[in-house]
């Protein structure tokens, strides 16, 4: 492990953020995609997306299962010095790297309307829902090991379990401002 002081960012955070994103612009683009009569037909353009929909849930659920786990399994205590991310700053360091990427995304799967309406946007959308999942299944893991689990943002680039990523850091289950999965902190009124 690294000593000396460096950011640490929540992994469930950069696992929910993209399946959020990918969420909504897959539901916009479908919703569009269906009030624009395609060369397939919408029939056959929405049960067409359905079927990707459950394949691309599946598919960003599944992706790197092992390594998530045997990351999570390994991960070191982080040390006192480091800096725990806001959730919000990951959040908008994360869209800010990705943003064109997202916007091409979105306008290709609204250009792919013409052909099967609303196929591709529901394809966004499986996927975001399938990372949604993931970051619950994350969620279930620090609860069950009472451990909030962190990565350093310059080597989650690719994604917080990339080949890139050499290890996850562990702090106890009150640490930062997201809890187990990365979901808001839910703030309790002081009685008084």
């Amino acid at each position: 492990m690294v000593r000396g002081t460096y950011v640490l960012a929540r992994v469930a955070v950069l696992v929910r953020v993209p399946g959020r994103w990918l969420w909504w612009l897959g539901v916009v683009a479908a919703g569009v995609g269906v009030f624009v009569p395609g060369l397939t037909g919408r029939r056959i353009g929405v049960l067409g997306g359905a079927a990707l929909f459950v394949v691309a849930a599946a598919v960003a659920f599944l992706a790197r299962r092992r390594r998530y786990t045997a990351l999570a399994e390994a991960a070191e205590r982080a040390p006192r010095s480091v800096f725990l991310q806001d959730r919000r700053v990951t959040a908008r360091a994360w869209v800010r790297a990705r943003r064109w990427w997202l916007l091409g995304a979105f306008a290709a799967a609204l250009a792919s309307g013409v052909a099967a309406p609303g196929t591709a946007g529901m394809l966004l959308a499986g996927a975001g829902a399938g990372l949604w999942a993931k970051a619950v299944r994350l969620g279930r893991w620090e609860r069950a090991h009472d451990t909030l689990l962190w990565v350093r943002p310059e080597h989650a680039g690719r994604g917080p379990a990339a080949r890139s990523v050499p290890g996850y850091e562990a702090t106890g289950p009150v640490a930062g401002d997201a809890g187990p999965g990365g979901s808001a902190r839910r703030r309790v009124a002081a009685a008084g």
